[in-house]
């Protein structure tokens, strides 16, 4: 019975110690980094991947020699539920705890993308498509269509969307982005819209946005927004037709080749402020913060005509006789091709 009991014991300090040296062990390799401090690699965790997949995962990668210490600290910890899907960079010296909170932060890799100022919608569309992290969701739909899944209160999407730079993870879809770009829009727009400028031609902001794309398109330096701006005011008040380039050119649509001609200023489209009077149906481009600002806040002068110097600023003039001395002079620069249209 003595015997009995010496090996008893002796078994269950031997246990004891073995569990002790495993509880050490493990202690240890969670301490370890499992990676260098010159390592860097992307991981991915797809939508609905159970926790063992991806320790097998990061196996595979490299970044781990045996799963079993990243499994049990994954259980013990209450974490193995909790990752989320994405991609992620890791570099550095990191521990299995640290590789684990940093997929349960969910703070994934972050791209870019930027609409531009001035951009159509057509142009916004083709960028979106260059993003191959983004899933295509409204890709190859009509433009009507993919407007009528972002919102329902306009019938054009032209000039709808905030022209920025936003973020977003890989599997965001395009339709997203523009839902985003569309609210931020109508918030800027409605923050423009209430500090405006009293006794303007202007009834809703969706034709400040119109004015705002207009006056994106004609400005070639920052300065001259506002002035611009005044030149258009003051020919609605007056119910003069506004003239712009840059209308004529949108309505033709496809047609535009890099110049305008005499017969294309008399074609008539919905578009051509030479035809029309007030302003075009929609806008015609993207519009920045500071444009639609400029619509809301124009210039007080007397100015109703404008044209490019060919520097990127533009000459001003307040009667026909000067603007028509100021086009023989600067209409050289009418070739080149930044020329900017004359008022």
């Amino acid at each position: 019975m003595k015997k009995l009991l010496i090996i008893l014991i002796f078994s269950v300090c031997s246990l004891l110690l073995l569990v002790a040296g495993a509880f050490a062990y493990y202690k240890y390799e969670l301490a370890t980094p499992v990676m260098n401090a010159d390592d860097h690699t992307i991981i991915e965790i797809v939508p609905g991947q159970s926790f063992n997949t991806i320790t097998k995962v990061l196996m595979t990668q490299g970044v781990l020699d045996t799963p079993w210490i990243m499994k049990v600290y994954g259980r013990l910890s209450g974490l193995s539920g909790q990752l989320k899907a994405g991609e992620y960079e890791l570099e550095g010296k990191l521990t299995i705890p640290e590789l684990i909170d940093i997929f349960v932060s969910g703070q994934s890799i972050q791209y870019q993308i930027t609409f531009v100022e001035g951009w159509t919608f057509k142009e916004l569309l083709a960028e979106l498509a260059k993003h191959d992290k983004l899933k295509k969701v409204v890709g190859g739909n009509k433009p009507v269509d993919i407007l009528n899944s972002v919102t329902d209160l306009y019938k054009h999407p032209e000039g709808l969307f905030f022209p920025d730079t936003y973020t977003y993870r890989k599997n965001d879809s395009d339709l997203s982005l523009l839902v985003r770009s569309f609210e931020r829009m109508q918030l800027v727009l409605d923050q423009e819209w209430q500090s405006k400028a009293e006794g303007l031609p202007i009834k809703t902001p969706y034709e400040a946005l119109i004015l705002a794309s207009i006056v994106e398109k004609e400005t070639g330096d920052a300065s001259e927004r506002e002035e611009i701006s005044g030149v258009f005011i003051r020919r609605l008040n007056m119910g003069m037709r506004l003239q712009t380039d840059p209308t004529v050119i949108y309505g033709m649509g496809d047609q535009y080749k890099g110049n305008i001609t005499r017969k294309d200023l008399k074609q008539y489209t919905t578009y051509n402020t030479y035809r029309i009077n007030g302003l075009p149906p929609t806008p015609i481009a993207l519009a920045g913060r500071e444009a639609i600002h400029a619509a809301l806040h124009p210039d007080s002068g007397k100015s109703l005509y404008f044209v490019a110097k060919g520097n990127g600023l533009h000459y001003f003039s307040e009667t026909l006789k000067e603007h028509v001395n100021a086009v023989n002079k600067y209409q050289v620069y009418k070739r080149k091709k930044n020329y900017r249209s004359s008022k």
